[in-house]
């Protein structure tokens, strides 16, 4: 579709002062750019299927339930950079709280420094069951 436009574009004529052609050619250059940097992420990527040896501790695609000093509690996912979406309470376990959390048992207080100054939760609840798809 970006290419048919771009080729349609430099059919017009000058592509020095054409518009459509220069943010065309822009456009194919970011999309070539993240189809590069996506090529190198599947080469890094690990297919996670089976919970950890130790199931009572947060690891990555771990669901998590985390209680604040008031009693509020959240439930999250540990998920990938790539996928994390908290309106999905999918949290990144690159984030402070993802990265707090990787490897922490039952019952275990978490404190996180935040700008507002340290939060701190309590883990309690782990649980890996599967996400339907």
């Amino acid at each position: 579709m970006v290419t048919a436009a771009v080729q349609a574009a430099a059919a017009n004529g000058d592509r020095s002062e054409n518009g459509d052609y220069i943010y065309g050619k822009k456009r194919l250059r970011e999309i070539d750019s993240r189809v590069r940097f996506l090529r190198k992420r599947l080469d890094d990527l690990i297919v996670v299927r089976d919970p950890p040896s130790d199931p009572s501790k947060a690891y990555f695609g771990a669901h998590v339930t985390l209680e604040d000093p008031e009693g509020n509690t959240q439930q999250l996912r540990l998920v990938g950079p790539d996928e994390f979406d908290l309106r999905c309470n999918k949290l990144s376990c690159d984030s402070p709280l993802g990265r707090a959390l990787l490897g922490k048992g039952l019952d275990t207080e978490i404190v996180v420094d935040s700008p507002s100054g340290p939060q701190t939760w309590f883990l309690v609840a782990v649980s890996y069951a599967q996400e339907d798809s």
